[in-house]
């Protein structure tokens, strides 16, 4: 009997090939899906050695329940957001995201691109693999076709102006994954130059990790920015649905700074609304989102939290620390591709280096996440709050503590591990580290 509790994750289902999924469990998981949405389903895939055969076994299990699929070949996770918006479908894309080659994995969401998370569908598909796949009696339901990448790309396309940007040197890292297939679908007619790295589409991932989060992934695509003298470099993750930026000089551009630029862009046109970010966003989000006669609204970090807050506020943009980036007009989905875009428009229509565009949007020092082990997490969080007793704490997710002059951190707790993750902000370099060293002294001791 398979562990569900180790595959069925907070927002998806992952696990090692062979191991943990094969086709028979992406049939049954299909199967459940279908009785749980009772509606047509687009299918996307990514490039993972396991995924076409695993695209195929998943719209069995949908078609075996009388439902109707729409596959939709190889593609982005946002190309599924697409198809599930646009086409008002159910929808699934069979990939692992940023995960090493052994593994794979299904994301799925509901009509409109609303989301599917345990509290939305996950623990009631688990529940259904539990109990048995059930006999369908009626008719199966067919399999079409459908290439929507290039409809997809004109979609993008309409929501941001490039009509009058400059040109630009673009260096992409695709890291072999998705965004090889995407990124000329998507950039084709515009005025780009684009230098690519390992656009040849590879889930065995030959050359680096497609995690551009991590430092050591950007390493190839900082060197490149500077050896052809590009005016930008983009990183895009596995199944390119997030997108990291690289500054002229080579230096990595905070999310952060990417989340504060884009949502003065969204409010020049929205003037008022609400922008969403996460609790280890910089603070200067909350700061310029107001500058800009906006309504900032902090959130859990994860994409449900994101996209349910969004709803309720009708936010028109909301963004997170790890590169995903979310639009009222994407269906509050989040698309790296779109997130590209508004940034070379942005960088297009100035004469000005993306290093001093960003700039306004970089106030603060931050000191990035850092992971510690802890024996009892709530008690470890218990102990940092009392040991900062009189400080402006809140608990919305794990601690956050303010300490003045814009200086803060919040520790969160791993959801399937024993771990406190840690990320401080502070005005200066000086400044982080020294709250950085205390707290993780007080973490670890």
């Amino acid at each position: 009997m398979r562990d569900l509790s180790k595959l069925i994750k907070a927002y998806d289902i992952r696990g090692l090939v062979g191991e943990e999924i094969d086709a028979d469990f992406v049939r049954d998981v299909g199967a459940a899906f279908a009785l749980l949405v009772g509606t047509t389903v687009a299918i996307v895939h990514d490039m993972r050695p396991s995924s076409e055969p695993f695209a195929r076994a998943f719209a069995d299990g949908v078609t075996s329940q009388g439902q109707d699929v729409i596959h939709c070949g190889l593609g982005s996770t946002d190309l599924v957001y697409y198809a599930a918006g646009h086409l008002n479908v159910a929808g699934a894309v069979i990939t692992a995201s940023h995960n090493p080659a052994r593994y794979n994995g299904i994301k799925l969401c509901k009509p409109g691109a609303a989301p599917v998370g345990q509290d939305t569908g996950l623990a009631e598909i688990r529940k259904t693999l539990e109990s048995g796949i059930p006999t369908y009696l009626g008719e199966p339901g067919t399999i079409t076709r459908r290439d929507l990448a290039h409809e997809y790309a004109a979609y993008l396309r309409e929501l941001v102006d490039l009509s009058r940007i400059r040109p630009l040197r673009v260096a992409v890292d695709a890291a072999n994954g998705m965004g090889g297939h995407m990124v000329p679908i998507v950039f084709e007619g515009l005025p780009l130059e684009v230098v690519p790295l390992y656009f040849e589409l590879d889930g065995t991932f030959p050359n680096h990790e497609a995690n551009p989060l991590d430092p050591a992934n950007l390493v190839d695509l900082q060197r490149k920015v500077r050896e052809v003298g590009a005016d930008i470099g983009l990183a895009f993750d596995g199944d390119a649905d997030r997108c990291f930026v690289v500054d002229e000089t080579g230096e990595p551009v905070s999310p952060s700074a990417i989340v504060a630029l884009i949502a003065t862009r969204e409010l020049a046109k929205s003037p008022g609304a609400s922008i969403v970010y996460n609790v280890i966003t910089s603070r200067a989000v909350s700061e310029i989102v107001t500058e800009h006669g906006g309504a900032p609204a902090r959130t859990r970090v994860g994409h449900t939290f994101m996209k349910s807050l969004m709803a309720e506020q009708d936010a028109v943009f909301g963004g997170e620390h790890s590169g995903h980036y979310y639009f009222r007009d994407f269906w509050r989905a989040d698309t790296g591709m779109l997130a590209a875009l508004h940034v070379l428009a942005a960088l297009g229509s100035t004469g000005n280096p993306l290093s001093g565009l960003v700039a306004e949007y970089s106030r603060y020092v931050a000191s990035g996440e850092i992971n510690s082990e802890v024996a009892d997490v709530a008690a470890t969080l218990a102990a940092i709050e009392k040991h900062f007793d009189g400080a402006e704490t809140d608990r919305l997710d794990g601690l956050t503590v303010q300490l003045g002059d814009g200086a803060w951190f919040n520790l969160r707790p791993s959801n399937t591990e024993p771990l406190l993750r840690l990320n401080v902000e502070a005005s200066d370099i000086e400044t982080m580290a020294r709250i950085r060293d205390n707290v993780l002294a007080l973490v670890r001791r």
